[in-house]
């Protein structure tokens, strides 16, 4: 027999859902002014909102804690995005659960008038600003990481500032060449599908995706090309290819007419600065003509080691990646110039090398010499674990070293790169997708009865989160990424207990675009 008390609790719950999805639904239009007519990213605790269903707004609330296990307020956000519109700020990156929880912090109420002068004070560093200024790019190569780069690009146009992508490099595979190309980046078994529209011109060579025109280049010589042909000029080049690596070898697209600097995607040699966005990101200045983006690995551990070296000290340890198969791997057992690779990567765990653990120095000089590292390739497609053991310059416990990385992962300077979960479900392929470079699993860490000696896992999405890394260095070399605001402090160590929160992934699932790339 049911209980007809029920009844009101149901229509209760109903009717409080109902209203915030209405709120919702009427966030969009909003969200979507500030991006494309000023190129304002609007997120929640690095949980981008543009282009986000009602559904997919109102879970972003959900799972970004203010304080404790408070839930935002709906209300809230929807008075401060009116107030953002009428304060006019420029191009930036700006965090509503942070302005919204210090605004809190200081008694404010929504009065209209209260809030806008709250919000001048707070994003008085962008208020008038001027859009910055376009810069080319083109993207060297077109496999997994070109292709993802493309669609991240593609998601940032806005409002035509910023980065623009204007071309695509390859070798051409064939007289189809173009409609496969087109195919792939409109379809993707890990990733899904493309979110937008896509044409192909094959007469002159182009895609058109998302209204932004995309010249595609045919060359086997990165000197030959001439990008000015095509309108292109003072174009940053991000070679995804990996066949140079040194200066020598990467200074061939600093010959082409048109192109102004060159980025690697993978590590590289010699003197060139590797950059791990949101650790050194400041080394990188005007002169630098050839830069490298380091290693996805080196991306997803560096992060997490500079915050633990800052707070407890990091006085040696070993870091074990256990990392998903790619392209230079053998389906089948065939013959390879590395050792193992060549043993089916779909049927074996395979023990390779890494360069991880050292290339961290070249981020953190404190860590030279401090750090082992190996590599296992595992048979699935993306998504790896980076498992660090460490000893650290002083003893902590397991709640105070989740309590801090949690805080890190919501309020650091170190947000867009650090990412923490608590969940006893959760594995690899939840986190495909991720837009941070290492998602802390702490449900894993270990802490030892000494308090010094420490195991932390960090998931990292191989393809997807190294490539919003990119972007990142793509946007600093350009002076082009965008002012995240409010500005961040620092955390410190102090002991706190860390909350579970098992769904707080969200929306950096699959097909979520990075907040503040």
């Amino acid at each position: 027999m049911s209980d007809n008390r029920e009844a009101p609790r149901y229509e209760q719950h109903r009717a409080e859902w109902i209203a915030r999805e209405e709120l919702a639904e009427r966030m969009i239009p909003l969200i979507g002014r500030l991006y494309r007519t000023h190129g304002i990213v609007t997120s929640i605790h690095g949980r981008r909102l543009i282009n986000r269903s009602p559904i997919e707004i109102l879970k972003a609330h959900r799972f970004a804690r203010l304080h404790g296990d408070d839930v935002l307020n709906p209300t809230k956000t929807y008075a401060l995005l009116e107030a953002v519109e009428r304060a006019g700020p420029g191009a930036s990156s700006i965090d509503v659960a942070r302005l919204v929880s210090r605004y809190d912090d200081e008694g404010g109420t929504y009065e209209p008038a209260q809030l806008e002068a709250f919000l001048r004070r707070e994003l008085a560093a962008v208020i008038d600003a001027d859009a910055p200024k376009p810069t080319d790019v083109v993207l060297y190569g077109f496999g997994r990481i070109g292709r993802l780069l493309a669609r991240i690009l593609l998601a940032h146009t806005g409002n035509g500032s910023g980065l623009r992508l204007r071309a695509i490099v390859v070798r051409r595979g064939g007289d189809a060449d173009l409609k496969k190309r087109a195919s792939l980046l409109r379809r993707d078994s890990v990733h899904g599908p493309f979110a937008g529209s896509i044409e192909v011109d094959e007469e002159n060579d182009t895609i058109l995706a998302n209204g932004t025109l995309i010249q595609v280049i045919y060359s086997d010589d990165p000197a030959t090309v001439d990008y000015e042909r095509y309108g292109i000029h003072d174009a940053i080049i991000v070679d995804n290819t990996g066949r140079w690596r040194d200066e020598a070898g990467l200074s061939q697209h600093l010959r082409a007419k048109g192109a102004a600097r060159v980025l690697l995607t993978a590590p590289g040699k010699g003197d060139i600065k590797n950059i791990v966005y949101g650790v050194n990101g400041e080394a990188i200045t005007d002169e630098d003509a050839i830069l490298s983006a380091a290693s996805c690995t080196t991306n997803a551990i560096t992060p997490v080691l500079g915050v633990l070296d800052e707070s407890f000290g990091v006085v040696r340890g070993h870091v074990e990646t256990v990392h998903s198969f790619t392209n230079d791997q053998n389906l089948i057992d065939n013959f390879h110039k590395g050792d193992r690779r060549g043993r089916s990567a779909v049927l074996n765990m395979v023990i390779a090398e890494t360069g991880a653990a050292k290339a961290v120095a070249k981020a953190l000089p404190q860590l030279a010499g401090k750090l082992s590292g190996n590599a296992i390739r595992v048979p699935t497609p993306d998504v790896s674990l980076a498992i660090l053991n460490l000893q650290l310059g002083r003893a902590t416990t397991k709640d105070e070293l989740n309590g801090f990385l949690r805080q890190v992962s919501l309020s650091s300077p170190m947000r867009q790169q650090v990412d923490y979960i608590e969940s006893p479900e959760v594995v690899s392929t939840d986190f495909v997708g991720s837009n941070r470079a290492g998602i802390v699993d702490g449900l894993a860490t270990i802490v030892d009865e000494d308090g010094d000696n420490v195991v932390l896992y960090v998931w990292y999405d191989n393809e997807y989160g190294y490539s919003c890394q990119v972007v990142r260095v793509i946007e600093k070399m350009a002076g082009a990424h965008p002012t995240v605001l409010p500005e961040r402090r620092a955390v410190i160590a102090e002991p706190v207990a860390a909350e579970r929160s098992g769904d707080a992934l969200d929306d950096s699932r699959v097909g979520a675009v990075p907040a503040t790339v």
